[in-house]
């Protein structure tokens, strides 16, 4: 695990607020109008998790996993050129294995408690962060995990691209956000939108980049670990059992 320890040496310096919008940031109709968007997916959300721990209870200790996942990297706030910071968002794993609905609960978890243990992000911009980091981030690591297995068939090069461009969506949305919030005098919406994208992205490609190989690391240790899981979840097949007589 040398990238969480490489994330968390490079990450102790940077400002408490880390790359969530930070609390009061966001006019308040803007904050209240992206709470009216997250709220539906938080409520489907809470529906299937119901339905996973109801079918296989089993599987209660890896959905823990996976939000300790996504906290432990999205609370790294790595030194941005913003004078800000950047972060791992960790929840394309959570995507893959329980489906992007079951992902916005425990990110909305993640963002919650960060924001009232850590000062990392606000509670008036919580709706803002969810649909970007909870919502946003895990619908396209699913869809693009699942179109990448059936196109080339590599699980682990499509476990790698979802968790990396679901990073880099993350961010695009929150250009998004402070862009239809903070329009540039000059140029308005879009102007904005090509600041914002184009300063995170010098921290964030990389960052992306390195968030895919440690996914693809943390899916090898549960391969090897928790087999029966992956099995449940049809996210690797059930080894044949041998015919032959003693």
């Amino acid at each position: 695990m040398g990238f969480v320890s490489f994330f968390m040496l490079i990450g102790a310096s940077a400002p408490a607020y880390g790359m969530h919008i930070m609390e009061g940031y966001l006019p308040a109709s803007w904050a209240i109008f992206w709470w009216v968007v997250a709220l539906p997916f938080f409520t489907l959300g809470l529906r299937s998790l119901t339905r996973i721990t109801k079918a296989n209870p089993e599987l209660k200790l890896l959905l823990a996993l996976a939000g300790a996942f996504a906290f432990v990297l999205s609370a790294l706030k790595i030194p941005s050129v913003t004078g800000s910071s950047s972060h791992p968002t960790g929840t394309g794993l959570g995507a893959v294995l329980f489906g992007p609905l079951a992902m916005s609960v425990l990110g909305t978890l993640v963002l919650l408690f960060q924001a009232l243990l850590l000062a990392h992000g606000g509670l008036t911009t919580l709706g803002a962060n969810t649909f970007s980091m909870a919502m946003a981030g895990p619908f396209a690591a699913y869809w693009i995990y699942h179109l990448t297995t059936r196109l080339t068939g590599k699980q682990k090069i499509a476990i790698f691209l979802a968790a990396a461009l679901a990073n880099l969506l993350t961010y695009t949305i929150t250009s998004v956000q402070l862009a239809l919030a903070f329009p540039a005098p000059v140029g308005g919406f879009m102007a904005s939108f090509a600041k914002f994208g184009a300063i995170f992205g010098i921290t964030q490609v990389p960052l992306a980049i390195s968030e895919g190989l440690l996914t693809v690391l943390v899916w090898n240790w549960l391969q090897s670990y928790t087999p029966q899981e992956l099995e449940l979840l049809q996210l690797i097949k059930k080894e044949p059992q041998s015919n032959e007589s003693v």
